[in-house]
């Protein structure tokens, strides 16, 4: 498949044309500069972006009204005004400044694939998405526009094992996924939690990272014991119950994990039963004997 504008970045598609400085004028067919009145221009269904920093968008918002928009916009015609190609943050913040118009580039000939393509290097040339959107998007590259890994890279100025592993993340459960979009979470954490194989310990695991504040080494670490010490990149195995009891059971092991953020096995006889608790290092230990002390 011939790709005719992903590797080539917004900066190929602006040519040399000069602002039109009259609001009222309609840009016509082709590539232009043009003030468009900010109520005609949707939203792109194709934008990659699905988290916006509300904070981020006040500081941009500022900045426009202090200095103006610097970098147009990219928009294509549609039957009832524009849609929105690249921009969604700054048409937000002109939005939230006030103004009623805004510099853009009309690009009519650009098909959905392009679309995509361009709205997708204009976020990850700027570092503007998380991770997830990121990984999202680029796979949406590959599925929508028949990219391999290697054609992505190249068209986003990164190694095929760059995007591999961005491509990675979207094998994380959702609640991980959630904090990486939120940014509770870093790269850096979510990396070794790729690591174990098992949903729910990745999801404790992630939730200890949040309420504790863990580092970036602290989760290698605590990844690196455990894959040695216990294994845990083998899935966990269900509860050994007897019974009408089993989903009891089950329901408490499930509370006791979500307690403790590590894994537990309630192993339940006719007569007696254990409970495992695991742990991965002295301090680990520490933490979870602090728990139980204070339950206590």
């Amino acid at each position: 498949m011939q790709r005719k504008v992903l590797g080539r970045g917004l900066s190929a598609l602006i040519q040399e044309r000069p602002v039109t400085e009259s609001a009222g004028r309609q840009p016509s067919s082709g590539s232009e500069y043009a003030q468009i009145v900010v109520d005609q221009i949707v939203a792109n269904r194709l934008q990659p972006r699905t988290y916006f920093d509300e904070e981020k968008l006040k500081e941009l918002s500022a900045s426009i009204k202090a200095s103006g928009v610097i970098q147009p916009v990219l928009v294509r015609r549609t039957a009832s005004g524009y849609e929105l190609i690249a921009g969604e943050r700054r048409l937000r913040a002109a939005k939230m400044a006030g103004l009623s118009t805004i510099p853009a580039v009309v690009r009519d000939e650009l098909t959905d694939t392009e679309a995509l393509g361009l709205s997708l290097l204009e976020n990850v040339q700027r570092d503007d998405l998380n991770p997830i959107e990121e990984a999202t998007a680029y796979q949406r590259l590959i599925e929508q526009c028949q990219l391999t890994q290697e054609q992505v890279g190249e068209a986003v100025g990164k190694d095929r094992s760059s995007v591999a592993n961005c491509l990675r993340l979207l094998r994380l459960p959702d609640p991980v996924r959630a904090f990486l979009t939120d940014g509770r979470l870093s790269l850096g954490h979510a990396r070794p939690l790729l690591v174990l194989e098992d949903p729910q310990v990745q999801s404790m695991l992630a939730d200890r990272i949040v309420s504790e504040g863990l580092s970036v080494r602290q989760v290698e670490q605590l990844v690196k014991e455990s894959a040695r010490g216990r294994g845990v990149a083998r899935r966990a195995s269900a509860p050994r119950t007897r019974g009408g009891s089993e989903p009891h059971v089950a329901s408490l092991e499930t509370e006791l994990q979500q307690r403790l953020a590590t894994r537990v096995h309630i192993r339940h006889g006719r007569k007696r039963g254990t409970i495992e608790i695991e742990y991965y290092s002295l301090e680990d230990l520490d933490r979870l004997v602090g728990i139980l002390r204070r339950g206590a």
